[in-house]
C-alpha cells in the first residue's frame, strides 16, 4: 500500500532556503581537485587534516555494521574521492612545508609528538605503515575483488534462470521478478567496481611513497639553498615535517584500505559483524577451554613472562565456565519441558489408536502464534487456508485436502512447523504484533526493526512495528501482516508436493466428479482398461512438473484411447501431454501470433545414445548411462540455459517425444526449473527458433558407441 501526501517519499525534503546535499558534494569534489593548484592558509589545513581522519574512521565503521556490501553500494565511488581528497592534502601540505617550513599545528605534532621527535623512527614508522597497507591489505583485497566479480558475473545466468522459472510457475510476479534482476545487477556492477576501485588505494600507498620522497629532497635543496639552513638543520626541520605529513595522509589511507578489505570479503548476515564475530566466537566453549589451558603453560615457561600469561588464561577460563554453565542450563531447561511434555502425554487416559493416524497437511504453531487462528486483524488463518485450496483447485486441478491447525507447546514461542504426513516440509519463525517489510531492491532509507528472511523464498526483509508500518511503506517497502506471510509459504510448500498430495482416495474422487458429466468414459476406462493407481501415476507426473490436471476429462479420454496399446504409465504420461499441448503452452505464456519461441535442442545423436541407454524393467524405465555421458550432458544443460536465460528467455528443451522422459529423467535432480518438451505438445501454428543444442560431446558419444 503506497499512501499519496503529495510528495515522492524518496525526495529529497527542501526546507526554506537550505542548499540541497546533491550540491555540496558536488562544489567539495570540485574544491578537491582546486585544493591542487590554489594556496591553502595552515589552519585551514589542520580543519581538513582532521576532517579526512574523521571520514576514514566514519567509512570503517560503517564496514563494520554493513550487513551486505550493497547496502554501502556507493562505496567504489566514494573510494576515488577519498583518495583524491587525501593527495590533494598532500600537494598542499608540500607547497606549505617548501614555502614556509610550517604546515599547521598537526603535522607539527605528529612530526614531533607521535615519533617522539626523531625523524629516522618517523620514516621506519611511516614504511612500515606503507608495507602494511599496500602489500598486506590492499593486495589481499584486490585479489579477492577480483574473484567476487569473477564469480558473480559467472552466476548470474543461473540466478536469472531461476527468476524466470519462479516468474513463470507464478511463485513471484512481474514486479518481484524486475526487482531481483535489479538486485543481481547492482550485485555485479558493484564487484565489478570493487575490482577496479581497489587499485585506487594501491596507487595510494605508491603515490605517498613517492611525495614523501620529493618532500625529503625538495625540503632539504629548499632548506640550503634558499632559506640558508646548514645541512644538518634543514634534514631536522624539513625531514620532521615530512614525516608528520606522511603519517598523516598514511594512517587515514590504511583505515581506508581496511575498509575496503572488509567489504569485499563480508558475506550477506543477518546481523552486523561485531555481533556476529562475539557469537561465533564464544559458540564452542571448549575451544576457549583449550586456549586457557595452552596459556597457562606458557606461563611456565622458563624465560616467558608469567603474569601476563596468567592474567589472560584465567579470564579466557572464566569465559569458557560461563558460556558452559549458560548453555547447560538452556539445555536443562529443554530437557525438563520435553519430560513434563513426555509425562502428561503417557498419562491421558484415552487410546492411542487415534495417535497413529497422520493428517495430510498439517500446520503446527507455537503458543505466540495462536492469534492468528483466531478471527482477528491478522488472523483467520482457515479463511485464508481456504483461499489458498480454491486457488490450487483452479491453478492445478488439485483438491488439497483439509489443513489441520494445531499449537505445539515444544516450539518456540513464534516458530510454525508444516508437515506432510507427519514429516516437516518446511518451518519459519512470525511475530504476531508485527508486520513483515520487504525492500523491493531500490529503497535505500533504513527502517527500525528485527532482521529475517522472508520465509517462503529467502528475501531479506524486517519485522516493523505497527508504529513503523507507514514509515516502512512510504519508504517503499512491501509490507504484509503475519497472516498472509503463513498463507504463503503454506501455498508454495503445497505447489512444490503437489504430487505427494495426489493419493489414490483423492484420485477417485477427482474420477467420481469426471463420471458424473461423462459416465460412459469412466465405465469403459475403470477398471477395464486401468487401474486407479494407474491413472494416479499419469496424474502424478503431470503435477511433478507443474502440469495443471484441471481438464481431466481430456486426460482420461486420451488415456481411455490409448491403455489398449499400452499400461505403461511412462508412455501414458507422454500421450497426455499432447493432448494438453495448448494447456501447456498457455502455462508457458505463450500467445499465438507473438513471435518464434526461442528453445534448445537435443543432438540428434544424444537422442540416438539415450534411446539406446534406456532399459525397461518390471519397475519402471532407467537409463544405463556412465557418470562421464550424465556429467558432459549436464554441462551442456547449464551452459545452454544460462546462455539463454541470459537473453530474457525460458530455459525450455524441446526433443523428439521417446527422448523427451528419458531426458527429463536424467535432468530433473541438476536442472529442476528445466522445461523439458516434446515436438508433439506444440500447436501446429507454434514457431520455433533454435537458439542452442544439448549435446554429450564427441569423446562421451564415441565411447557410448563402442
Amino acid at each position: 500500500m503506497n499512501l499519496n501526501t503529495g510528495s515522492s517519499p524518496s525526495a529529497p525534503v527542501k526546507t526554506g532556503r537550505s542548499v540541497p546535499l546533491d550540491v555540496i558534494i558536488t562544489v567539495a569534489i570540485i574544491s578537491m581537485v582546486a585544493m591542487m593548484v590554489i594556496p591553502l592558509p595552515a589552519f585551514l589545513l589542520d580543519i581538513l587534516l582532521a576532517f579526512n581522519l574523521t571520514l576514514s574512521m566514519t567509512i570503517l565503521m560503517v564496514t563494520m555494521y554493513t550487513r551486505e556490501p550493497l547496502q554501502f553500494s556507493i562505496f567504489p565511488s566514494l573510494l576515488l574521492v577519498t583518495t583524491l581528497f587525501r593527495l590533494s592534502l598532500n600537494v598542499s601540505s608540500t607547497r606549505l612545508i617548501l614555502l614556509n617550513g610550517y604546515a599547521g599545528e598537526i603535522i607539527r605534532r605528529f612530526g614531533e609528538f607521535v615519533v617522539g621527535g626523531n625523524a629516522v623512527v618517523g620514516m621506519v614508522v611511516f614504511f612500515i605503515l606503507v608495507v602494511i597497507q599496500f602489500v598486506v591489505i590492499t593486495k589481499g583485497a584486490e585479489r579477492v575483488a577480483e574473484v567476487a566479480a569473477r564469480f558473480t558475473l559467472d552466476a548470474m545466468p543461473g540466478k536469472q534462470m531461476a527468476i524466470d522459472a519462479d516468474l513463470n510457475s507464478g511463485l513471484i510476479d512481474e514486479a518481484a521478478a524486475r526487482a531481483r534482476r535489479r538486485d543481481i545487477e547492482r550485485e555485479a556492477d558493484f564487484y565489478g567496481a570493487m575490482d577496479g576501485a581497489s587499485k585506487f588505494v594501491k596507487g595510494d600507498a605508491v603515490a605517498g611513497v613517492l611525495i614523501t620522497v620529493i618532500n625529503l629532497i625538495g625540503g632539504f635543496i629548499v632548506g640550503m639553498m634558499q632559506k640558508g639552513l646548514s645541512a644538518a638543520d634543514a634534514a631536522k626541520q624539513f625531514s620532521l615535517l615530512t614525516v608528520g605529513d606522511g603519517l598523516v595522509s598514511q594512517i587515514p589511507a590504511l583505515l581506508i584500505s581496511t575498509a575496503t578489505g572488509i567489504i569485499v570479503t563480508r558475506a550477506a548476515s543477518d546481523s552486523d559483524m561485531g555481533r556476529e564475530l562475539a557469537t561465533q566466537l564464544t559458540a564452542q566453549p571448549k575451544v576457549l577451554s583449550i586456549a586457557a589451558a595452552l596459556l597457562a603453560g606458557f606461563a611456565l615457561v622458563p624465560g616467558l613472562p608469567t603474569v601476563p600469561f596468567l592474567v589472560l588464561a584465567a579470564a579466557t577460563g572464566y569465559g569458557a565456565r560461563a558460556i558452559r554453565r549458560a548453555t547447560e542450563a538452556k539445555a536443562r531447561q529443554d530437557a525438563e519441558r520435553k519430560r513434563v511434555a513426555q509425562t502428561e502425554a503417557v498419562r491421558r487416559p484415552e487410546s492411542v489408536v487415534p495417535l497413529l493416524a497422520l493428517d495430510p497437511i498439517e500446520v503446527e504453531l507455537g503458543y505466540a502464534l495462536l492469534p492468528l487462528a483466531e478471527k482477528t486483524v491478522h488472523g483467520d488463518l482457515s479463511e485464508r487456508v481456504s483461499a489458498i485450496r480454491r486457488q490450487t483447485a483452479l491453478d492445478l486441478g488439485l483438491v488439497v485436502p483439509p489443513v489441520r491447525i494445531v499449537d505445539n507447546i515444544q516450539l518456540r514461542p513464534n516458530q510454525y512447523v508444516i508437515r506432510l504426513r507427519g514429516v516437516a516440509a518446511a518451518d519459519g519463525e512470525l511475530y504476531a504484533d508485527r508486520f513483515l517489510a520487504m525492500n523491493p531492491g531500490q529503497v535505500e532509507e533504513e527502517v527500525p526493526g528485527l532482521s529475517t528472511r522472508e520465509p517462503a523464498f529467502g528475501l531479506p526483509a524486517l519485522w516493523v512495528t505497527e508504529g513503523d508500518r507507514d514509515r516502512a511503506e512510504l519508504a517503499g517497502y512491501t509490507v504484509v501482516d503475519p497472516g498472509s506471510v503463513l498463507a504463503t509459504h503454506l501455498t508454495e510448500v503445497i505447489k512444490a508436493h503437489a504430487s505427494e498430495l495426489l493419493g489414490r482416495q483423492e484420485t477417485q474422487s477427482l474420477i467420481n466428479s469426471v463420471k458424473e458429466r461423462a459416465p460412459v468414459l469412466v465405465e469403459e476406462l475403470v477398471p477395464s482398461l486401468l487401474t486407479v493407481g494407474e491413472i494416479q501415476k499419469v496424474l502424478q507426473s503431470l503435477l511433478r512438473e507443474g502440469i495443471s490436471i484441471r481438464d481431466l476429462g481430456t486426460v482420461l479420454e486420451t488415456l481411455a484411447d490409448n491403455a489398449r496399446v499400452t499400461r505403461d504409465t511412462e508412455v501414458l504420461t507422454e500421450y497426455v501431454r499432447r493432448a494438453l499441448g495448448r494447456a501447456i503452452c498457455q502455462q508457458l505464456g505463450y500467445k499465438n501470433g507473438q513471435g518464434p519461441l526461442p528453445v534448445l535442442t537435443v543432438d540428434p545423436n544424444l537422442e540416438d545414445q539415450l534411446i539406446r541407454s534406456a532399459r525397461r524393467t518390471e519397475t519402471g524405465t532407467y537409463l544405463a548411462v556412465s557418470p562421464a555421458q550424465v556429467g558432459s550432458v549436464l554441462e551442456s544443460v547449464r551452459r545452454e540455459a544460462g546462455r539463454l536465460t541470459s537473453q530474457g528467455s525460458l530455459p525450455i528443451v524441446v526433443c523428439s517425444p521417446e527422448v523427451r522422459p528419458h531426458f527429463r529423467r536424467l535432468v530433473e535432480k541438476a536442472a529442476a526449473k528445466l522445461i523439458v518438451l516434446s515436438f508433439a505438445e506444440l500447436p501446429p501454428a507454434m514457431e520455433l527458433q533454435a537458439v542452442g543444442s544439448i549435446t554429450a560431446g564427441p569423446s562421451v558419444l564415441a565411447e557410448s558407441a563402442v
